[in-house]
């Protein structure tokens, strides 16, 4: 099994910066695409970022130019560096990643969730 154990959500003002982690552990041969996607209360879970194993990322627009997407693939962990936060971006974050456990096995996982709320 695959566990990733996010941390780093909390409260902030607006304009100010978290910086997210995501560690998968378990039985992994490989991990592929990572990525962080949120849900806001009464709203659908939306993409955030991805990034690949290979550094390629892609965000949405609601965090270009002010949130970065990186990994240590040493540690098979991703982080979501959030700057200039918004009342907009409360919500949960969620880690996602592809993760090969053999050659031939690919699986979706998903992280619990962590809360970063945005708030005067």
């Amino acid at each position: 099994q695959v566990q990733l154990v996010e941390s780093g959500g909390g409260l902030v003002q607006p304009g100010g910066s978290l910086r997210l982690s995501c560690a998968a552990s378990g039985i992994i041969f490989r991990v592929n695409n990572m990525g962080w996607y949120r849900q806001a209360p009464g709203k659908q879970r939306e993409l955030v970022a991805t990034i690949t194993a290979g550094g390629i990322t892609n965000y949405a627009d609601s965090g270009k130019g002010r949130f970065t997407i990186s990994r240590d693939n040493a540690k098979n962990t991703v982080y979501l560096q959030m700057n200039t936060l918004k009342f907009e971006d409360t919500a949960v974050y969620y880690c996602n990643a592809a993760v090969q456990t053999t050659v031939w096995k690919l699986s979706e996982y998903w992280g619990q969730g962590t809360q970063v709320t945005v708030s005067s």
